[in-house]
């Protein structure tokens, strides 16, 4: 995929302030990427994603408790849409895409550049393109489902200025890779992330400098009560979403998409982005506070016709 021309900024990226990870940490994520790199030299791409829905098989055989645990988030969700034995199924799936999504996250920075650009496609690319042209920026509202921290990592190898909003209690994992990231790709270094209680002014200027930018909007204000949200019905409940990014980017006149990245076979990820949610005409007629509700209402609409087509790619259970 070739990837846009984009005019970068001088500007450094903020750090997010995350712990640093513990030396115990450290020490078993570099044996477990130790051990995937000597399969990965042995068995190739193929032959390790094939090993990872093994190990995901297992483990969905032994965790007893989490494949529950998925099953009961599913049929709250979807309720007699799915029968017993689809989610029993899906289950297992889930077991597998988890296990090696987080494979390929421990392997990204040991597979050749051209390997793992060819491993990335975007549907609808072309409002992405469009909206870099623009040069407002573009916000890609994601949401827990699916590998999204993986699409980040593809488009900023793809060449795109990225920047993500993201929990400021990241896992030990992430906060070790993005060290090894930084140090071996010098397009991660262009890439901003900011906690999702960072000041809006730097979400701003990301906007202003042209970055897409990404967050998920399904976020509950559970630290912080303070945050602004609209309420919206999601599944049949009334959810109450935190809405800061949306409301940054419509008074950006940023271009505004949702996102979904789908896990494909043998390490493949497609990143499916949506119709715009807002138009750019809708943005001149109408104010904020009368987009927000219609706007986040298709957002949640989108993520159930999602779930209905890839319940496996549940990630908050």
């Amino acid at each position: 995929m070739a990837a846009a021309t984009i005019p970068h900024s001088s500007e450094s990226s903020p750090a997010v302030p995350t712990a640093d990870t513990s030396p115990w940490e450290r020490f078993s994520f570099a044996m477990m990427r130790s051990a995937l790199g000597t399969l990965l030299a042995i068995f190739g791409l193929k032959g390790l994603y094939l090993m990872g829905q093994g190990f995901g098989t297992a483990e969905w055989m032994i965790n007893y408790k989490r494949r529950r645990k998925f099953r009961k988030r599913l049929k709250v969700i979807l309720g007699n849409e799915i029968s017993g034995k689809q989610r029993r199924r899906e289950a297992r799936r889930f077991f597998m895409r988890v296990r090696c999504d987080k494979i390929f996250y421990l392997i990204f920075d040991k597979i050749p550049q051209e390997k793992a650009l060819a491993c990335f496609e975007i549907g609808n690319h072309h409002l992405l393109a469009s909206a870099m042209e623009k040069g407002n920026g573009c916000f890609v509202a994601l949401s827990h489902f699916g590998a999204h921290h993986v699409s980040g990592l593809l488009l900023a190898l793809s060449g795109y200025q990225t920047a993500g909003v993201r929990d400021p209690n990241e896992g030990g994992m992430r906060r070790f890779m993005q060290q090894l990231f930084d140090e071996k790709y010098p397009e991660f270094k262009r890439t901003r992330y900011f906690s999702a209680d960072t000041f809006p002014r730097d979400i701003y200027r990301c906007f202003q400098d042209n970055y897409a930018l990404g967050a998920a909007l399904d976020a509950r204000p559970k630290r912080n009560s303070a945050k602004r949200t609209t309420l919206v019905t999601l599944f049949g409940h009334p959810q109450a979403f935190i809405d800061g990014t949306l409301r940054i980017a419509l008074r950006c006149r940023s271009s505004i998409t949702q996102g979904f990245m789908i896990s494909l076979p043998n390490f493949k990820y497609r990143l499916d982005l949506l119709d715009l949610l807002v138009a750019p005409d809708e943005t001149a007629k109408q104010t904020k506070d009368q987009l927000l509700p219609e706007t986040m209402q298709r957002y949640a609409h989108n993520i159930e016709d999602h779930v209905r087509r890839y319940p496996d790619h549940i990630s908050r259970i």
